[in-house]
């Protein structure tokens, strides 16, 4: 038996503290309570909390499925989304009040979910809001919180708001 003391595992907080936590927003009221969930819990944990927005150029749609890119401003978007990344986090920092946690907002290009599992590879928790599809709907449009809870790397939540 070896001991402890001298031993060259590092054993992992079973909670998780002492990390970080990744949560996904987009312009959801779904996502928007993810976000007040997440920096709750990191004001609780003492955690700073990745506030993570990914974005992607418009695409039109063509016969058959396929799509191509419209002519846009890349740095433009960019912009807006960090932006609206700033504009959501203030005002759920304003909600949740005293204590906050330290905040690291990344806004990047990409698909949703290929963003949030590449981010939160190394964090101790994903958050992530739900939109409650289900059923065919589900497998037709994807789900996010589907496949984050199928893929990441680290415990996933999955917060939901209630059915209005």
């Amino acid at each position: 038996m070896s001991d402890p003391e001298t031993s060259d595992v590092i054993q992992a907080d079973p909670l998780g503290f002492g990390g970080r936590i990744v949560v996904g927003v987009d312009d959801s009221e779904t996502a928007a309570a993810a976000l007040r969930w997440a920096l709750r819990e990191g004001a609780v944990r003492g955690d700073p909390v990745e506030v993570v927005h990914a974005w992607q150029l418009p695409l039109a749609a063509l016969p058959f499925g396929a799509t191509i890119s419209l002519n846009v401003d890349e740095a433009e978007l960019d912009q807006q989304a960090r932006a609206h990344l700033d504009r959501m986090v203030d005002e759920a920092l304003a909600e949740i009040g005293e204590p906050a946690p330290e905040v690291i907002r990344t806004a990047v290009p990409g698909g949703a979910v290929a963003t949030l599992l590449d981010v939160s590879a190394d964090a101790d928790l994903l958050v992530v809001g739900s939109h409650g599809r289900g059923g065919l709907r589900q497998l037709v449009l994807g789900s996010v919180a589907h496949a984050c809870v199928q893929h990441a790397g680290c415990p996933v939540c999955v917060v939901r708001t209630p059915q209005k």
